[in-house]
């Protein structure tokens, strides 16, 4: 009988926001699987969960994934979490899901925490189609993926780290346009969230002598073609 592998969403930011059922699966499972044991651990602790836990991330997952799959196949029972939000996301998680699918192992995703959706809901901007990016090429093909983002119509999600934020608002300008609206929300559920609300000509001036901190995410308003225009003006006028 082979065991099955745990996708454990955690909180973005307030410990709080962890489901019951979420704390359960990590303290009936065999081992938990952390991206950083130290972050995880400060969870573990809040919630007083003894489990077992190991290092899971970018720089091991390709030689691990296939180990760890064949021990869920021999039985055990593993959860996968990441430092915050859903593993997968932008985080590591996809290639020991892929490994446990090809042995026919039972995978299972809890629904949680992930830092895009709170981002998106709470922007005031479209939500009901949108494109999550996720992080953008660092330098090859950076340049490509602006130019054919800036033609979409849905909202564009983005992550980006604060080093590099004014940096990418100043680019977002230049290749989408100074005056599309967008949004840039810190720290998600924590103390210190913030939404600066903005075109992106503003929000890139803002953060060039504002140095942000913290987890960040990017909200653009998609590219409105004048029929649209017009369809949102005439409800307006409704």
């Amino acid at each position: 009988m082979s065991g099955k592998l745990y996708i454990v969403p955690t909180p973005v930011g307030n410990l709080e926001d962890m489901t019951f059922r979420a704390v359960k699966v990590l303290k009936d499972a065999d081992l938990i699987l952390a991206e950083d044991t130290r972050t995880t651990g400060v969870l573990l602790k809040h919630y007083e969960i003894s489990t077992p836990m190991r290092s899971h991330h970018k720089f091991n997952e390709h030689e691990e994934a296939p180990k760890i799959a064949e021990r869920v196949a021999a039985g055990e029972n593993i959860a996968l979490v990441s430092d915050a939000g859903t593993p997968g996301i932008s985080d590591p998680g996809f290639m020991l899901s892929r490994e446990c699918r090809r042995l026919d192992v039972d995978v299972e995703c809890l629904p949680g925490a992930t830092a895009f959706v709170p981002a998106l809901v709470a922007s005031g901007l479209p939500c009901d189609r949108f494109v999550f990016e996720g992080f953008l090429p660092p330098k090859k093909g950076r340049a490509t993926r602006l130019t054919q983002l800036a033609s979409e119509q849905r909202t564009v999600i983005i992550y980006e780290s604060p080093k590099r934020l004014a940096r990418t608002l100043r680019q977002l300008s230049e290749f989408f346009s100074p005056d599309r609206e967008a949004v840039v929300c810190r720290e998600i559920s924590k103390i210190h969230e913030t939404y600066h609300r903005g075109t992106l000509l503003e929000l890139s001036e803002f953060f060039a002598v504002n140095q942000a901190k913290g987890e960040i995410v990017i909200v653009v308003k998609g590219l409105q073609s004048k029929a649209k225009n017009d369809e949102l003006s005439d409800n307006e006028e409704e």
